[in-house]
């Protein structure tokens, strides 16, 4: 039996793409009138006094222990350990939004949500699933793929994560393959719905789709989407901005799919954990946007949102949000985080022009790459997880095994002097194991 208040936002939603791709939990789930939304009301009221949260507060402030405080001294009590709003610190969500739409011009005059925060990009990866993916559901994603994904997929919520080849080839001058994509989305369709998580700068091979690439994507998704069928896309944009070649799609596929066809529903999974270099602190947001889809829709489709938060952390980090509200209004922020994407993408081009001496390499060939923290090796004849070990038990050098095939390299942690020592390692070990 359904709660009146699951039904209420399941008929807001009715008739709409995201309604009718809304899973069995997601058709559950709702946002209660209980304690948090009391609260919030009485807040907003400005009641004489405010007895509706479990704080312990002093003339209207919560109280603050000394040796707590003098650790965030730039922070008010409120700031550092009262509780924050479920979705988030409202101007956080706004300026995000502002955020978003500056890095992505072409969304100036679409509509779409405010963005929710949630405690990580893999929290809002797994709210995804909770919402949108039923026992036996197919999520659609390229191989390689971050290993997550498959976790919160196929082991919390039982659905079937399957993968297409990503790539048209091995080596440096192959791209994204639209054709092996539009393959798997056909084989894909399941009573005529399917969802599809697209990861760029992609974790693990580092490589984003060009211009050219990202307006085949989109037409591709427009194209079955007038067809007839339902089509939801997960935008893990964890990495945007780190490009490091000119003919990179510049804005997050999110824009372009926004207010593409009715049929297309889609959500933006981003945050400052990667953007701003503040990997600990555990703050991502998800954003909705949809052809037709109205500020009822939103609002809706936030609430069922705002009870997954609620049934599983509650509320996100307050000193997080702070943090980085006050972060987002220093006037040398972008500055300073322009000085560290320069790093990265030194380093990038110093494993590239390593990687591109290697070009005939039997055993190793990389895959493309053009973004982001990470690279892959392909591994042919040669196991990956053996490589792996013998690379960190021999040589002292860490990698990542994604599958028997794939070698991740994530140059984002490797200092610039050490890049061409560690990759000769790693072919030197490779041509060991393959017996030469």
């Amino acid at each position: 039996m359904l709660h009146s208040l699951a039904q209420e936002l399941n008929e807001v939603l009715k008739s709409t793409t995201p309604g009718e791709l809304m899973s069995d939990f997601g058709l559950r789930m709702y946002f209660p009138k209980g304690i948090i939304a009391q609260s919030a009301e009485a807040k907003k009221e400005g009641k004489k006094a405010n007895a509706t949260i479990g704080m312990t507060v002093t003339k209207g402030v919560p109280v603050i222990l000394p040796s707590v405080q003098k650790f965030v001294p730039d922070l008010t009590s409120n700031e550092s350990v009262a509780y924050a709003p479920t979705a988030g610190i409202p101007e956080l969500r706004s300026i995000w939004k502002e955020k978003i739409i500056k890095k992505n011009p072409s969304l100036k005059g679409k509509d779409f949500s405010l963005p929710v925060v949630v405690p990580g990009l893999t929290a809002g990866i797994s709210y995804l699933c909770d919402l949108f993916l039923s026992k036996g559901d197919v999520l659609l994603a390229a191989d390689p793929s971050w290993d997550n994904y498959v976790l919160a997929a196929e082991a919390r919520r039982q659905a079937v994560f399957r993968q297409f080849n990503m790539f048209s080839g091995q080596g440096l001058n192959h791209g994204f393959s639209v054709q092996n994509f539009r393959q798997a989305v056909q084989e894909n369709i399941s009573s005529g719905k399917i969802c599809i998580l697209l990861n760029f700068p992609q974790n693990p091979s580092g490589y984003s789709p060009t211009e050219a690439e990202g307006i085949l994507i989109c037409e591709t998704i427009k194209e079955f989407a007038e067809n007839g069928t339902k089509i939801m896309v997960w935008c893990d944009d964890a990495y945007f901005g780190l490009d490091y070649e000119p003919n990179i799609e510049k804005e997050s596929l999110f824009a372009k799919l926004a207010d593409i066809h009715e049929n297309v529903f889609v959500a933006k999974i981003d945050g400052p954990t990667k953007e701003d270099f503040v990997w600990g602190f555990r703050c991502g947001f998800i954003t909705f946007a949809g052809k037709s889809l109205t500020s009822a829709h939103y609002d809706a489709l936030e609430k069922k949102l705002m009870g997954d938060i609620r049934s599983s952390v509650s509320c996100c980090s307050t000193p997080t949000q702070s943090i980085l509200l006050k972060a987002f209004k220093e006037p040398s922020l972008e500055t300073e985080k322009e000085e560290y994407r320069k790093l990265l993408e030194r380093r990038y081009k110093k494993v590239k022009a390593f990687l591109e001496t290697k070009t005939e390499d039997k055993y190793l060939q990389p895959m493309p790459f053009n973004s982001g923290y990470f690279m892959s090796l392909q591994c042919n004849g040669i196991d990956a997880e053996e490589l792996r070990q013998h690379l960190l038990k021999e040589k002292g050098v860490g990698t990542i095994a994604i599958d028997s095939k794939t070698l991740r390299v994530a140059f984002s942690s490797i200092d610039e002097d050490l890049i061409e020592m560690v990759y000769a390692e790693i072919y030197s070990v490779a041509h060991e194991l393959a017996g030469e």
